[in-house]
């Protein structure tokens, strides 16, 4: 009994001290060649969409290819259209692609979104949000990079009414913080 509670109070310690769990990504094997700048898309447009589980199955149902993203910058408007989708309601969107991560080390991570989000980079969810939202934090994820290159990025998204966003934010090992770059993102 006595272990249990020195346990958890060194648990609580570190929960206090803000100590937090890494996962590590797994790199893409083998590391892509010839990638198009930017991510791809594909859309569905339900009738409505309130829960993740109803992009899912729009996109199941009625996919539609879409231009191409040009990255994860796509801060929060009022009145105008979902990512390149070209609506403003009722949008649903699988993104695939990769990312470049240039150093080995530490990352954070976290995504803005309106209205919910499923993103994983290298086989791990970092961004989740079920449902409707207005544009918020998922929070931050720390996650471990093994090794500089190439990370698969598969992404659920959607937007029911009105403003829609959806940001992706870093900070890098070497403690640059802010938007990720356009250019660390690329498709085949």
């Amino acid at each position: 009994m006595r272990k249990r509670l020195i346990g958890a109070i060194a648990a609580l310690g570190l929960l206090a001290t803000g100590a937090v769990a890494q996962t590590a990504l797994t790199p893409a094997n083998p590391q892509p060649s010839g990638l198009k700048s930017g991510l791809a898309v594909t859309y569905a447009f339900p009738m409505d969409v309130k829960l993740l589980s109803h992009a899912e199955r729009a996109l199941q149902d009625a996919p539609v290819r879409g231009k191409p993203l040009a990255g994860l910058s796509y801060p929060e408007i009022v009145g105008g259209t979902a990512l390149t989708s070209g609506k403003q309601h009722s949008v649903a969107a699988r993104i695939t692609g990769y990312i470049r991560f240039d150093e080995a080390g530490t990352y954070r991570l976290r995504f803005f979104t309106n209205d919910g989000l499923n993103m994983a980079i290298g086989g791990v969810r970092v961004g989740y949000e079920t449902d409707r939202t207005p544009c918020s934090s998922t929070g931050w994820v720390n996650v471990s990079i093994p090794q500089a290159g190439w990370y698969p990025l598969n992404g659920l998204w959607f937007q029911r009414l009105s403003n829609s966003c959806l940001e992706m934010e870093w900070q890098t090992p070497s403690g640059q913080k802010g938007a990720v770059p356009n250019s660390a993102f690329g498709y085949k």
